[in-house]
């Protein structure tokens, strides 16, 4: 099991330069898990994607439902201590907190391409790179 970030998640889907890599994270590991966060932040890359006129409407939705078919079963509500705990010792934002602290509280990696994730809290953040290979 793995912590996997919106940017992750929107990587396996969205088609790019880390497509590949996310895919060989999916099959190291298709047990992908998040905070609940992980929708309103892929949303919010939808709907970039969709006002860019990257993706349809319909691409929209159905890449959205593909993305809650991954992570169904996988989604957990993180505690506020424990959030603003890691806030306070980190200069990471709140929302990126949430999955620092959600893997903690499972025991697994958090896998990202955020440098300061990877920064502030490298015993629990990998690269997606890193763990792809």
């Amino acid at each position: 099991m793995i912590v996997a970030d919106t940017n992750t998640i929107a990587y396996l889907l969205l088609g790019g330069e880390r497509t590949f890599q996310a895919e060989k994270v999916l099959r190291k590991d298709p047990a992908w898990v998040a905070p609940l966060l992980w929708r309103s932040e892929f949303r919010s890359v939808i709907a970039l994607y969709l006002r860019r006129g990257f993706v349809s409407l319909a691409q929209a939705l159905q890449l959205t439902e593909e993305a809650e078919t991954l992570m169904r079963g996988g989604e957990y509500e993180v505690t506020s201590s424990r959030l603003l705990n890691l806030v306070a010792a980190s200069r990471c934002s709140a929302y990126d907190c949430e999955f620092v602290a959600l893997a903690q509280e499972l025991g697994v990696p958090l896998i990202t391409s955020d440098s300061r994730i990877l920064s502030e809290f490298p015993s629990t953040a990998l690269s997606i790179e890193d763990f792809a290979s």
